[in-house]
């Protein structure tokens, strides 16, 4: 078999006057379209990325604004995170050095700073320490509150049934 391949090579010839020189390779061109594809696709990946995480705002819980007599009622900390997802917010936190346990928590809408109306209901750890959780749809008008700073989370207790901690939902 090794004699018929050797003779086989042996038997190529090129026509008279045609040199064979090394073989050129040569390089396809990319459609321009095509090219774009890898940046495309990252681009879709960080958007379906950001799309699923949401939009993330936190607050800290610091007692309201109180006078003498309220010093022996309102105490305590707390952290909040809130997560936007579309139209659902996601809250979740806690808080601790409540003088009486914690009764009700709600989410406010109002301007930094200024006591406001209960707009949503979370639920809370009837404790002096706990967590504050819950998840709530928001209408178009609440969701342009909320990335303006307009709502606030307050937690409301035994002793201080008008407000013990409150903390702005800021990005």
């Amino acid at each position: 078999m090794r004699s018929e391949i050797s003779n086989f090579k042996s038997e190529i010839s090129c026509p008279p006057g045609v040199k064979l020189g090394p073989m050129k390779v040569t390089r396809r061109e990319i459609h321009p379209a095509l090219a774009l594809l890898p940046v495309a696709a990252f681009l879709l990946f960080t958007s379906l990325l950001a799309a699923q995480s949401g939009e993330t705002f936190k607050a800290r819980l610091s007692p309201v604004p109180i006078n003498v007599s309220m010093l022996s009622t309102v105490a305590g900390t707390g952290s909040l995170t809130a997560t936007l997802n579309g139209k659902k917010l996601t809250i979740q936190g806690t808080f601790e050095g409540l003088r009486s346990p914690a009764t009700t928590v709600q989410i406010h809408r109002s301007p930094k700073g200024i006591p406001g109306p209960s707009i949503l209901d979370l639920m809370v750890t009837k404790a002096e320490k706990g967590t504050v959780s819950g998840t709530v749809d928001l209408s178009p008008d609440q969701i342009e509150d909320l990335r303006n700073g307009r709502l606030y989370v307050q937690i409301q207790s035994q002793g201080a049934p008008d407000g013990n901690l409150w903390g702005w939902l800021l990005k």
